[in-house]
């Protein structure tokens, strides 16, 4: 592992629709609130992390052209800057299929060239942030190594469904593609994503499901993320993080309020906002407290980390 890189945290899935984004992003935004310096890496062709900031139309958004390059090429890393206070992009995109392609005929003649790509690239930035998420496609392997080999930590969403319970299998096929040149990767956890609250039974289930597949030992996190497909819709349609949404829907003026003034509110209605901004800032908290005790809570830097904002 290069010297930096040990607080970056791959969020990957052999199967898409499982939350990897969506958790890259309200985490990576909540942490940069706290004081965090945070990069947000989006290694997804379909740069979708673009929407979850709401800044897909933006000029700043160049489609993943300037990371395919960085990638392909190794050409220096341009993030775009002051997404959020404290966050900072590489954006995805459709450019991202050229620079698989492009690692791909690499891999042919230099196949640890191919999969340290983005880690060589990272390691030039690094030392300007306290942690660096990469948001992994579902698919294109070639992408997925590169972004794991830069990696110390593997953080694994998946959902209830024995579906998406597969995609654990194609992790762990793709660990053991990098571990010769990434012996530090490790599993920070799994992670539920998408759970109805009052299906207890069915989390109970998928939890014992992970176990037998992963081992009695896998660190499964205890932080499940509700189903809350109000508030996601309205967070996507308005740019907006879970817990920005959830600031602007407890700050609205209450509906006799609003009759007394017989005035229109067309800001952010999804109630249900709080509870799942609750759910991200408990997972966001798991994780820096599982990356501290990893790395010792004797040292001054992990206190530091544990302590939040600086």
């Amino acid at each position: 592992m290069a010297k930096g890189l040990e607080r970056v945290i791959a969020v990957v899935n052999g199967k898409g629709g499982v939350g990897k984004t969506t958790i890259t992003a309200n985490i990576g935004g909540m942490l940069a609130a706290s004081g965090y310096r945070v990069l947000l890496v989006d290694m997804d062709p379909q740069g979708n992390l673009a929407e979850e900031l709401g800044f897909t139309q933006s000029e700043a958004n160049d489609d993943g052209l300037a990371l395919a390059q960085t990638l392909a090429f190794g050409s220096d890393p341009q993030a775009i800057e002051g997404i959020r206070e404290n966050l900072d992009v590489l954006a995805g995109g459709p450019h991202l299929d050229m620079a698989a392609a492009g690692l791909t005929m690499k891999a042919q003649k230099d196949p640890k060239g191919a999969k340290t790509a983005l880690a060589a690239a990272l390691g030039q930035i690094c030392g300007n942030y306290d942690l660096i998420f990469i948001d992994c496609p579902p698919g294109q392997e070639t992408l997925q190594q590169a972004a794991l080999a830069a990696a110390r930590w593997a953080l694994i969403p998946v959902k209830t469904d024995a579906s998406s319970r597969k995609g654990l299998r194609d992790v762990a096929r793709r660990l053991d593609a990098v571990v010769d040149i990434n012996p530090d990767l490790d599993l920070l956890g799994v992670v539920l994503f998408g759970v109805n609250r009052s299906a207890r039974r069915v989390s109970d289930s998928a939890r014992d499901a992970i176990y037998r597949d992963l081992g009695a030992d896998a660190p499964v996190l205890s932080t499940a993320i509700r189903h809350a497909e109000a508030a996601a819709q309205e967070s996507r349609e308005r740019g907006m993080l879970s817990f920005e949404l959830e600031e602007a829907v407890l700050a609205a003026p209450k509906w006799w309020e609003l009759r007394r003034s017989d005035t229109q509110h067309d800001g952010p209605r999804s109630k249900s906002a709080v509870g799942l901004a609750e759910d991200f800032q408990a997972l966001g908290e798991e994780i820096i407290n599982r990356i501290t005790a990893s790395e010792g809570q004797g040292s001054g830097e992990a206190r530091t980390m544990a302590g939040g904002a600086r």
